[in-house]
């Protein structure tokens, strides 16, 4: 049971919803239960003015890491007792340090509340008969949108003219996974089955025995067929080998203190200049630095980016500033961390918060209680 103040509404604040996609599911709950304040544009980063504004609050609701709450935050906010979370994975929460301070911290894992039906429409499924996680979905759309020149042919309608350049066919060519998990193999499984991709694919825990696994998991023979090699349908190589040898590389890593970095100079350089880079996971996976200077050289014949090391982008950063794609420059596509941003995902999860606030409202007890 959580206590909670019952004399005056309990300050709640919904943070970092650019869309206002939580209103519908908040609105119905008494004004005298609880003061509802959505904040939509991207808050300070540092901890001080973080701290002045989010204070005053008891509830606080995020939506996956675009705030962070470590320990020197949490304990910095005296009057937080709830702290509503969207999805599973929690690298920038301290979880330790909110259980410590009484915090609860309760997750939302996408199936809807559970007083009502879950919503119609299409869910993410068994990825075997079709279904995916919308982040495949947004992978597959930059890889397709970058190999087919989607965004210059259509700066170039917009501007009067017509076909900016030759598309890429995929058909046959070797497809990079760097990280073979659930997403990661559910984009190698999508190109195996749709343009005959030879998968071969790198972390640094995998081998082989786990790739197969992975293979059967999502529907797939564990040996390709003799059009894709004869090896293996998901081949485990090194870091090395993925980028030297790959058409595309797609990134799917977990980011930890470990694993920042992971993609560098040397591995970026060694990619064929006919190749695509493509990064739905996360920014600092990736030395941005390294990345930057050999796109501006042209080195690579594409990028698509969902992901960057500070988000949302400064509006003077060369991500938007660069003419790519101009004077020798790679094409570089750009999207603004919208992998997950999907209307069922973020529906169900703000609906499961609402739940949960109501619950604590009335002192019952939060559902998928993590600390």
């Amino acid at each position: 049971m959580s206590s909670h103040p019952t004399q005056t509404p309990t300050p709640v604040a919904i943070l970092d919803d650019y869309l206002s996609t939580s209103t519908p599911h908040f609105s119905h709950i008494r004004s005298s239960q609880a003061a509802i304040t959505t904040i939509t544009e991207p808050l300070p980063t540092d901890i001080s003015s973080l701290t002045a504004r989010l204070h005053p609050y008891h509830v606080i609701s995020t939506l996956r890491e675009r705030t962070p709450f470590p320990s020197t935050l949490l304990r910095s906010l005296p009057n937080l007792k709830l702290l509503l979370c969207t999805g599973t994975q929690f690298q920038t929460f301290d979880l330790v340090a909110a259980k410590d301070l009484g915090i609860v911290v309760a997750a939302s894992p996408g199936r809807g509340r559970t007083d009502r039906p879950p919503p119609t429409g299409i869910l993410a499924g068994d990825i075997r008969k079709g279904g995916a996680h919308p982040t495949t979905q947004h992978t597959w759309a930059m890889i397709l949108a970058l190999a087919h020149g989607i965004h210059p042919s259509a700066n170039s309608i917009a501007s009067g003219g017509w076909q900016a350049g030759l598309a890429t066919g995929l058909l046959g060519k070797t497809l990079g996974i760097v990280g073979l998990g659930r997403l990661g193999a559910a984009v190698a499984r999508v190109g195996v089955l749709a343009w005959g991709m030879k998968v071969i694919c790198w972390s640094a825990s995998l081998d082989q025995e786990k790739a197969d696994a992975m293979a059967r998991q999502v529907g797939l023979p564990v040996d390709a067929t003799e059009q894709q090699g004869g090896e293996k349908t998901f081949k485990v190589v090194s870091k090395e080998e993925v980028f030297r040898e790959a058409d595309a590389v797609s990134l799917h890593y977990v980011l930890s203190e470990r694993s920042k970095g992971v993609v560098g100079k040397e591995e970026l350089e060694s990619m064929k200049p006919t190749s695509f880079f493509i990064n739905s996971s996360r920014g600092p996976l990736v030395d941005e630095e390294a990345l930057l200077e050999i796109l501006n050289a042209g080195r690579l014949k594409g990028a698509a980016l969902d992901v960057f090391d500070i988000e949302p982008l400064p509006l003077d950063s060369r991500w938007r500033t660069t003419k790519w794609g101009q004077d020798g420059r790679s094409q570089v596509l750009l999207t603004p961390h919208m992998g997950y941003v999907e209307e069922h995902t973020l529906n169900s999860w703000y609906a499961e918060q609402a739940e949960n606030l109501e619950r604590w409202l009335e002192g019952k007890d939060i559902l998928h209680r993590i600390a």
